[in-house]
């Protein structure tokens, strides 16, 4: 499994960007019916949760600073999970990682893409 998150760039303040996480192994396996999670993790700060989405896509989680703004979504068919990011502010300024949850708990992570967003 090579889970690869891509999408990011620089984005003005209000803007928006769509992550996506795929298996760059080629699997069409790895991802489907996992529940898949997106992280970001800004210079100096910890890593923080940021959504959530099951295998079905039945039941979607958020952190509260990102409710409202950002929605995760999946293509099972495509193996890929998305989180569309809208209205975009400064403080979303982070590497973004993608994961997958088993009863390992967190198993494996992409190798995180940028997002920079400017006042």
């Amino acid at each position: 499994v090579q889970l690869q998150a891509s999408g990011g760039g620089l984005v003005q303040a209000g803007g928006s960007l769509e992550l996506s996480c795929t298996d760059a192994s080629g699997s069409r396996r790895s991802v489907n019916y996992y529940t898949m999670a997106w992280f970001r993790q800004a210079p100096g700060k910890e890593r923080e949760f940021v959504a959530s989405i099951t295998g079905m896509g039945s039941d979607v989680n958020y952190a509260d600073s990102v409710r409202g703004r950002f929605t995760a979504s999946r293509d099972n068919g495509m193996n890929t999970v998305y989180l569309q990011m809208n209205s975009l502010k400064p403080e979303d300024t982070a590497t973004y990682y993608c994961a997958r949850l088993s009863s390992a708990g967190y198993d494996f992570w992409g190798q995180g893409t940028q997002v920079t967003v400017s006042s």
